[in-house]
């Protein structure tokens, strides 16, 4: 992270490295004008050093120019949305260094080509006022852009748990019930679990767990399922051994939480899951699932019965153990949320590996196409009343020879009483993927032909189409036109 005094130093290092080079000054001339060092020069510009004020008059007389003017933060048109970008705060709470990125490297990009670089963030700033995008929306794609980077395996979180285990005493004997986690907690780092407070306050009930550290209490609400409690219980273990130094105390995250904290967040969940499905042991369950020639929803059904865990919690494992285990690397996870009426679909939560699939998130108004497995999966649960309901089907994408292999659990949802949701994974059908899963060769397999929303999809013989191809239309409409002048 950045700090306010870092800011101004690299704003300052900018202006000097811009104002040297439109000079056209070697730092050689410029450090015979100033008095100054070559290397000093070099860390100014860098943004590593911030000259006295002797210094800095020294440097302004060399570019012509006062020293308010110099020192300034703010600059002429062209470099301004340089330093509204450095300004804003981005930089502040963006983690550069996780991605490899150093400060000092920013500002040779922004210097070598300022007026092109300027005018490309001036048009994301624009774009981004625009759709009204917020910080978190940025931290939320940084960090799936970090877990696409490591194609979501992180060994170092693998060994951590290893080490919990050994130091707690711990079997690879699963599920490891709530008691167990519970007073591991209690023993080894004094914190009690309270069920019942948190559900006594009406205007709490969204947060499904929270954690005072000052009295080192975590409480959790009421109405949950057992294997979501454990998860709870993993995940603070986790926020505890892994010493979180910024995280989040209560599950969901508000608005305000850093990259930091969001990043500390996923640590601890994905400890979380690691701890409740040993890494080797599943490895195996999947190789005993992949023999299978047919395709039976019992398959993911004795896994989430072994391991006593959430559908999504299994799911989401997978995208860590399928990439590294089984070399399965193009791969989406989403989960799905439902309105009453089963028309909109939103979703809450997406995850893409070596490159961006379909479905995805947007911010357009639009209705997700419904022949997808993740909403037929719902619409199934909510006449069924069953704890959960598990399907699978080939999409095959609209006029592309894109098609994913899709497993898709559905559950009724039983906190908020109203609604159901589906947790999906989808994976690109390859030679790969055709060689590793038996099953996926299954004729009985469901193959469906899919787009992305319906304003979007030109199939005209659509049964589950809940909107008219507006987009599609306007498009067509757009062609007939320019066939319509080229005829003149």
């Amino acid at each position: 992270m950045i700090s306010d005094n870092d800011i101004v130093k690299l704003i300052l290092g900018f202006k000097i490295k811009h104002l040297r080079l439109q000079h056209k000054v070697s730092y050689q001339e410029l450090s015979k004008q100033t008095g100054l060092s070559v290397s000093y020069l070099n860390d100014i510009e860098k943004g590593k050093k911030y000259p006295k004020p002797d210094k800095i008059s020294a440097l302004a007389q060399a570019f012509q120019l006062d020293y308010d003017e110099l020192v300034s933060t703010r600059a002429d048109k062209k470099l301004r949305p340089v330093i509204e970008l450095l300004n804003s705060g981005f930089f502040k709470f963006f983690p550069l260094d996780e991605f490899g990125i150093s400060p000092d490297k920013l500002i040779d990009v922004f210097s070598n080509s300022p007026d092109r670089i300027s005018a490309f963030i001036s048009t994301i700033l624009k774009m981004v006022r625009s759709y009204q995008i917020e910080k978190e929306h940025f931290y939320r794609i940084a960090l799936r852009s970090y877990q696409d980077m490591h194609d979501n395996y992180f060994p170092e979180l693998e060994e951590a748990v290893q080490s919990f285990k050994k130091e707690m005493k711990l079997k690879n004997k699963v599920p490891y019930g709530y008691e167990v986690l519970a007073d591991i907690l209690r023993l080894q780092y004094d914190i009690t679990v309270d069920r019942v407070s948190l559900a006594k306050n009406k205007k709490l009930r969204k947060f499904r767990s929270y954690y005072q550290s000052e009295k080192k209490v975590l409480y959790i609400n009421e109405g949950l399922s057992e294997a979501q409690e454990t998860f709870i219980l993993s995940k603070e273990l986790g926020f505890q051994y892994l010493k979180s130094e910024e995280r989040s105390f209560e599950t969901q995250l508000n608005k305000e939480a850093s990259f930091e904290k969001l990043l500390s967040n996923f640590k601890a969940s994905y400890f979380a899951a690691a701890l409740l499905m040993d890494a080797d042991e599943l490895v195996k369950d999947i190789e005993l699932v992949a023999r299978s020639t047919v395709w039976k929803p019992s398959l993911i059904g004795k896994l989430l019965q072994k391991y006593q865990v959430t559908p999504e919690t299994l799911l989401q494992r997978f995208t860590n153990l399928l990439p590294h285990h089984f070399n399965i690397r193009d791969l989406f996870f989403i989960r799905l949320q439902s309105t009453n009426d089963l028309i909109k679909y939103d979703i809450t939560k997406e995850l893409h590996l070596s490159q961006l699939h379909n479905p995805y998130h947007t911010e357009l108004d639009e209705h997700l196409c419904h022949r997808w497995v993740s909403i037929s999966a719902i619409k199934n649960i909510r006449s069924k009343k069953a704890d959960f309901l598990i399907d699978a089907q080939v999409s095959e994408y609209w006029q592309t020879n894109s098609s994913y292999f899709c497993i898709s659990v559905a559950e009724p949802d039983n906190y908020k009483g109203d609604g159901a949701s589906s947790i999906t994974l989808g994976l690109l059908m390859t030679d790969g993927l055709k060689g590793a899963f038996n099953f996926i060769k299954d004729p009985d397999l469901r193959k469906k032909t899919v787009h992305t929303t319906c304003e979007r999809c030109s199939i005209t013989d659509c049964d589950n189409r809940v909107a008219p191809p507006t987009y599609t239309d306007k498009q067509q409409m757009e062609e007939e036109l320019e066939r319509e002048l080229k005829t003149l």
